[in-house]
């Protein structure tokens, strides 16, 4: 049976599970608008396939980090006189 919830119960089951988790709606929102979390369109609500978004914070963890590249650009200096 799929546990589907709105975003909001989705983040306060979320919050019920771990009570100091950062998860929040608007961070689930953009996963669903990305299309990177599952979910269907329901009137105006959106629902969330809890199994699916606890598998992708599940797979998020085992991911090492990648290393981020800083690069030093010139900033062009227009002088006028």
């Amino acid at each position: 049976m799929l546990r589907m919830r709105t975003i909001k119960e989705a983040a306060a089951e979320l919050r019920a599970m771990d009570e100091k988790t950062a998860i929040t709606e608007y961070a689930i929102r953009q996963l669903v608008l990305s299309g990177e979390v599952p979910s269907f369109k329901a009137g105006k609500k959106y629902l969330v396939n809890m199994d699916a978004l606890l598998q992708y914070f599940e797979a998020a963890q085992s991911v090492p980090p990648q290393p981020i590249e800083h690069k030093i650009q010139r900033i062009p200096v227009r002088v006028r006189w």
